[in-house]
C-alpha cells in the first residue's frame, strides 16, 4: 500500500521463494535468506552480492542445495561471474 507521496506504508511485506516463487509467510521459521558475494577476476570480493530466499518447503524436501545451485548458474551469467 502506498500513500499520496508514493511511500510504502505496509508494516509487513512478505518475501518470495527464489526457487518456487511461493510466498514465504511470517510463520515459516524454516526459511532462509542467503547472500552470495560477487568476486572480481582475481577472486577478491567486490562488495556486491546477490540475495536468494528459500522457503521451508524446499528445504524440507531436500531440494535447497540443487535449487540454489540452479539459481546461481542462471544468475552468474548476468553478474559476469566465472
Amino acid at each position: 500500500m502506498q500513500n499520496e507521496a508514493g511511500d510504502m506504508t505496509d508494516l509487513y511485506i512478505p518475501r518470495k521463494c527464489s526457487a518456487t516463487n511461493r510466498l514465504i509467510t511470517a510463520k515459516d521459521h524454516a526459511s532462509v535468506q542467503i547472500n552470495i558475494g560477487h568476486l572480481d577476476e582475481s577472486g577478491v570480493y567486490t562488495g556486491q552480492f546477490t540475495t536468494f530466499a528459500l522457503s521451508g518447503f524446499i528445504r524440507a524436501q531436500g531440494d535447497a542445495d540443487g535449487a540454489l545451485d540452479r539459481l546461481w548458474q542462471k544468475k552468474k551469467v548476468e553478474v559476469k561471474q566465472q
